[in-house]
């Protein structure tokens, strides 16, 4: 089942935080993640938002996002993001298509 990893950034450094989207997009690919979203202009509904920016990936599981979040590599990575803005990072399972129910999936 798919899982999405979620973040949330108000980016403060934008120059440093550029090294390390730049490191760390190859190795996102390479635990079979794929970006959805990469910031972007986005149009709040409902409830308060401020300068966040959003980005969404799509993993194969849960397990394959966790083994990219914890790896060595990652951890070395994220060195690079460390002050550059405040982060919220979620990862929520998904469902397949296959997954919804009848009257959804006919939609």
């Amino acid at each position: 089942m798919d899982a999405y990893m979620i973040i949330e950034a108000e980016i403060h450094d934008r120059e440093r935080f550029a090294e390390y989207a730049q490191a760390v997009a190859p190795l996102v690919t390479e635990f079979g993640g794929e970006y959805l979203v990469l910031g972007g202009v986005h149009e709040p509904l409902e409830g308060e938002f401020g300068k966040q920016r959003f980005v969404i990936s799509r993993w194969p599981s849960l397990e394959a996002a966790r083994r990219f979040w914890h790896s060595e590599r990652y951890a070395e990575i994220r060195k690079l993001r460390e002050g550059t803005g405040r982060f919220r990072v979620i990862l929520i399972e998904g469902r397949t298509q296959e997954a919804a129910p009848a009257t959804e999936a006919k939609r």
